[in-house]
């Protein structure tokens, strides 16, 4: 409608006059609600521009390089950082050993260790230039050692065994000779099966590549698909070791569990995890939902650390630990925000960063009655600021969720005070998953669901070995060596 229309009913006055304005004001209702719409999407976009993988669970690959303007004033802010702190006679730390730290060379390796030993003597003496005989070099009662560690020339030992047929001298039949059981199954020893694992799982060697190793390293012809029967006969070697490893995980008292992305023949699968300090499990699922958690630990009794993704929702806030270098993160995201949100933000990163000062403290005294006293003030404080932000009003908006939901699993934020064996983060289970991420963007994930059963199986015996200190490779030696023979197989646990 045009304005000269708009004037004339206005003026006219009586029914017209009164439709034409419930009509301006529907349109302008709607222009409101529009606008209100268009405004709560673009406080959303604003929050996905901050997020990055310093205030959320992003990972710093995501992050957006950075401009010439923001390198220089991270640079401008550094300099400004050690000139203040050089005014105070305390210069910041340095990357690297720290000036009086004792030094962590190399250490010498004992004299029954030592394959040969190489005798060196001056020819002449360094004062008066006297020529040194052949009787006057006599050992030292304290030379300067110096050990150098080489490689001797790698060769496989190649064995051929011949099955002869011998004719019975009383009934003529003949009858061949039988391999050995453990030379049976492979055309492969068991130390070089073990070595092809231990580079497939724990150094990421993809198949190819470890075909061509083997050809560089030990001139030996070892084809792809060679790679990937060993990968597979190991496998199905290491079902029963990891059985028990499960069992063995799931009856510890508390677990470390996280998740992280994976993919099979491209489609999207999980990667999930169980940690404990001296072992770990790993599972490829279908999704990250609850279901998928339930079919790895089970009716799990225990403690459960883990971040706070909606799958964990329906565990006992009890038995349950959050992690809170999540929640740090999340406190930093609030407070890049905008006044009310940013001072909750900033009062969260100092209540946790002062959480984390008392652990680490305790990490020294292990005085549990200490931390609990000195934990006190801390969830006073932190319960007081997330009442005040779960109130309904257009100041806390923008955090009152997070403040709810964090009320609702309160208990859930402090296990780690009284339960000996937890901590509050769940660095253990990323610590984990480091390595399959690593190797997932290597491989892009695997193929088949025979693949899948070797990475769980491989990297769950590549982490715990680790975790206990132990060599995969030693292990895998030994599994493939007890297996043909029909011995016990070396556990896990």
């Amino acid at each position: 409608m045009r304005r000269e229309e708009i004037e004339a009913l206005a003026v006219a006055g009586g029914e017209p006059a009164r439709a034409l304005v419930v009509s301006l004001l529907e349109q302008l209702q709607a222009h409101e609600r529009e606008v209100g719409r268009l405004g709560a999407r673009i406080e959303r976009l604003e929050e996905q521009t901050r997020s990055s993988s310093r205030n959320s669970s992003k990972p710093p690959s995501s992050d957006p390089p950075k401009t010439r303007k923001q390198r220089r004033a991270e640079a401008r802010e550094k300099a400004k950082e050690w000139a203040k702190a050089e005014a105070e006679g305390s210069p910041p730390r340095k990357a690297g050993g720290q000036p009086g730290q004792r030094g962590s060379g190399r250490k010498l390796a004992p004299e029954d260790q030592v394959d040969e030993i190489v005798d060196h003597y001056p020819d002449a003496c360094g004062g008066c230039g006297h020529r040194f005989a052949e009787p006057e070099r006599v050992p030292s009662r304290r030379p300067a050692r110096h050990q150098v560690a080489e490689l001797p020339q790698i060769a496989v030992i190649l064995t051929e065994h011949r099955c002869h047929r011998l004719r019975c001298p009383d009934c003529k039949a003949k009858t061949k000779g039988a391999l050995p059981a453990e030379l049976a199954g492979s055309a492969f020893g068991p130390g070089l099966q073990a070595a092809v694992v231990t580079m497939t799982a724990r150094n990421r060697v993809s198949r190819r590549d470890m075909s061509e190793l083997a050809r560089d390293l030990f001139g030996l012809g070892l084809s792809v698909g060679s790679v990937d029967a060993i990968c597979q006969r190991s496998s199905a070697v290491l079902a029963e070791p990891h059985e028990a490893l499960v069992a063995s995980v799931l009856d510890s008292p508390a677990l470390n569990v996280d998740e992280t992305g994976w993919a099979t023949a491209g489609e999207g699968r999980t990667l999930w995890t169980a940690t404990t300090p001296e072992a770990a499990i790993f599972r490829i699922a279908e999704d990250r939902h609850r279901d998928r958690l339930c079919e790895l630990i089970g009716g799990y009794g225990g403690i459960v650390c883990s971040d706070r993704w909606w799958a964990y929702d329906h565990l006992d806030r009890d038995c349950r630990q959050a992690c809170w270098e999540h929640l740090k993160r999340d406190f930093r995201r609030h407070a890049e925000g905008l006044t009310e949100q940013q001072a909750f933000g900033q009062a969260g990163m100092e209540l946790a960063a002062r959480l984390f000062k008392v652990w680490r403290a305790f990490d020294t005294h292990q005085d549990r009655r200490r931390l609990k006293r000195e934990m006190k003030p801390i969830q006073a404080e932190l319960r007081k600021l997330l009442e005040r932000a779960a109130r309904k009003s257009t100041r806390t908006r923008l955090h009152r969720r997070f403040a709810n939901n964090l009320l609702k699993i309160w208990p859930a934020l402090w296990t780690f005070v009284s339960v000996r064996g937890v901590e509050p983060t769940n660095n253990a289970a990323e610590r984990s998953l480091r390595g399959p991420v690593i190797h997932r963007k290597l491989s892009h994930g695997t193929r088949t669901d025979d693949g899948e059963r070797f990475v769980e199986r491989a990297l769950s015996a590549s982490v715990t070995c680790r975790l206990q200190g132990r060599s995969l490779f030693a292990y895998l030696a030994e599994l493939l060596t007890a297996h043909p023979r029909g011995d016990p197989l070396p556990t896990l646990t």
